[in-house]
């Protein structure tokens, strides 16, 4: 019983990420927020590294996640027991 708990506890700290990692994480979000949506907010006329274009680059990342929200989704399940896989597409 011991040794489940402690694979239990191990897996689940696996898990965790650091705050290093998590940071790279955003970072790496931002980086491809910025490689898809700066040169629409640039062709509107905002200039690059400024607060306008920072706000420019928000919005339309939000109206994008937005919009793929309202798609319709399936999603499917499998598993046994309290351990399942899901999936959506």
């Amino acid at each position: 019983m011991l040794k489940w708990i402690l694979v239990a506890g191990v897996l689940g700290l696996a898990g965790c990420a650091t705050p290093a990692e998590r940071a790279a994480q955003w970072q790496a979000e931002v980086d491809q927020m910025v490689a898809v949506f700066g040169p629409a907010c640039e062709k509107l006329g905002f200039k690059r590294d400024e607060d306008a274009w920072r706000s420019c680059l928000l919005q339309l990342s939000e109206r994008d996640e937005r919009r793929y929200l309202r798609t319709q989704t399936t999603t499917s399940c499998f598993g046994h027991r309290g351990f399942f896989n899901c999936t959506r597409l």
